[in-house]
Parts: structure tokens; C-alpha cells; sequence
């Protein structure tokens, strides 16, 4: 490497990659774990919120490992496995059925969920109810929790990172990958929603969607330091029709590929799925930095 060389928006010296390598060679008994948390605070490296970004660097220094630059310490596992689902302890909850009009259930409670019993709760209804369990977070996220006036738990929401690359959302967006890669903080995948099984209640999924729409920006900045512009989610083609977000009036703007977020092997084959945003902003472009169509238009 004889020159400075940008990798994820940083400028870097051959000075730097001869630290990175001492660093290695200095510390046998780190894993790339350990090696990118301490990278990560050596540069200072971190969220507007203070949060260390060492996931961030974790994938930096793959890409000088690809570049053949350096070589990192063996994997401990196998990052290719499907992430399982978490063991949870039971937590008791409410399980009356619930039915009726939307009404009657008025004025529900919007909790985001921070303190330890709510967060156990939180973990055995999505572990207990949706199909796709609960498999942990990484990086920013935020959890809420739903329940009627008499306490009843009614629904789980949980908010995580976007996808890194998705071709119907950039599209629609206009962004190009530096675009993308310097504004994706702005945006939130809804990753689980679930209305619990013994809750029948007409339009409550549409009218939880609005209401947490209104409020997660603001929530977003309690938590982290900074706004959100856009939400999008993945909806299974083959199991879910999307009715809910559809009312919401969520965007429609294409099918995923098969592919894992995080696949970056190309080996992971997972469901196709519908893809839909909510912009927050109504010139969410201008603030996401795209190009395109303007944001009347959609």
C-alpha cells in the first residue's frame, strides 16, 4: 500500500496499516471481536450517541483483510450460520381474548420498552408468538411494547438496522452507494411486529403502525442522538399479504432478492419478500440525500 486509500468514508494512510498490523501482532490471544473494539476506541470511532462502533469497524477491517492489506486473527465461529432463536424465561402475561372495536380498547399505551421486566416481557412474547421467535439486536434499535387501559399486553414492535443494500429502496431513495452508506443511520427496518394471537381486533395493526410513525423520531433522538427520515420492513411474499401496512399507507416498492442482510458470501437463501417504506419527512429525499423523482410524486 503506497498511498492514503478511502475505506467506509475514511481516509487511510499506510501508516495506519502497519498500526493495525502491530496491533495484531502485539495482541495473539484477541479475537477479531476484541480487535475491533479496541481499533474502535483507539480512533475514536463512534455513534453520534457516544455508542462504540465496532460492528462498523469489525467490517472495515474485513475489507482490508479482502484488500489483502492484512491478515486477521481466525474466525471462533462460523459467521455463515443462521442466527437462532435466543432462549427466553417465561414471564407471565395476560392471555384473555380480546375483541371488538378499536374504540373500546381506547386509550391504548405506547411503552418503549427500557426497563428489565418490561424487556423480559418483551423477549417471551416474540420468542412465544412470532414465528419468528427472538433472536437478539445488534447495533441501534428500539422495542415497544402495547397494552390497553386495564394493563392487557396487545402487540410487540421491534425496530433495528436497515438493510444495507436494497436495490428497490435505493431506487426509490436515488441514492448511489456513497449516498447510502453515509445516510443509512437515517432509516429503520420494522424487523418483528406482532399482534398478539388472542387480540382480534379490527384496524389495530394499521392504527399501532401510525401511531409509532409519529413518535419514533423523536424516541430515536432520546436514545441515539439523532433522527430518523424513513422506515421500511420485509414482508414474506409467500406467508403475509402486507394488508396492515398497506392501510398504514406504507410504499410498496419492490421484492428483495433472497439473500440475508448480512450475507456477504452470497450463500444465504432466505424467503423473497415484499419491500415497504414510510417516509417520515415529506421531502425525505432532500434530507436522505437522494436524487430522483420528488417526493410529491409518490
Amino acid at each position: 500500500m503506497e498511498k492514503t486509500t478511502i475505506i467506509q468514508g475514511r481516509e487511510i494512510t499506510p501508516e495506519d496499516i502497519e498500526s493495525i498490523r502491530e496491533m495484531i501482532k502485539a495482541n495473539p490471544s484477541w479475537g477479531r471481536t476484541r480487535l475491533s473494539k479496541e481499533l474502535a476506541m483507539l480512533w475514536n470511532w463512534r455513534a453520534l450517541s457516544g455508542q462504540l462502533k465496532d460492528m462498523a469497524c469489525r467490517t472495515f477491517l474485513l475489507k482490508l483483510e479482502k484488500k489483502g492489506h492484512l491478515t486477521l486473527p481466525p474466525r471462533l465461529y462460523s459467521c455463515r450460520k443462521v442466527r437462532k432463536r435466543l432462549p427466553c424465561s417465561y414471564v407471565p402475561h395476560k392471555t384473555t381474548p380480546i375483541a371488538g372495536k378499536l374504540s373500546r380498547l381506547l386509550p391504548l399505551r405506547i411503552k418503549v420498552v427500557k426497563e428489565k421486566d418490561l424487556l423480559g416481557l418483551f423477549k417471551c412474547l416474540l420468542s412465544s408468538y412470532h414465528y419468528l421467535g427472538f433472536t437478539g439486536t445488534v447495533g441501534e434499535n428500539l422495542k415497544y411494547l402495547i397494552f390497553d387501559e386495564k394493563d392487557n399486553p396487545l402487540a410487540c414492535l421491534l425496530f433495528g438496522s436497515a438493510a444495507w443494500k436494497t436495490l428497490a429502496r435505493d431506487n426509490f431513495i436515488g441514492w448511489d452507494e456513497a449516498t447510502r452508506k453515509a445516510n443509512l443511520h437515517f432509516l429503520t427496518n420494522n424487523m418483528r411486529f406482532l399482534i398478539l394471537p388472542w387480540v382480534k381486533v379490527p384496524h389495530l395493526a394499521s392504527h399501532l403502525l401510525g401511531r409509532v410513525a409519529r413518535r419514533i423520531s423523536s424516541d430515536w433522538i432520546n436514545r441515539y442522538s439523532h433522527p430518523i427520515y424513513m422506515l421500511e420492513t420485509f414482508v414474506e411474499k409467500e406467508r403475509f399479504r402486507g394488508t396492515c401496512y398497506q392501510a398504514a399507507n406504507w410504499i410498496y416498492v419492490g421484492e428483495s432478492k433472497g439473500r440475508s442482510r448480512n450475507d456477504r458470501y452470497r450463500s444465504l437463501k432466505v424467503p423473497i419478500k415484499n419491500i415497504y417504506l414510510y417516509p417520515l419527512l415529506k421531502r425525505f429525499r432532500n434530507a436522505l440525500g437522494g436524487k430522483g423523482q420528488s417526493s410529491s410524486s409518490t
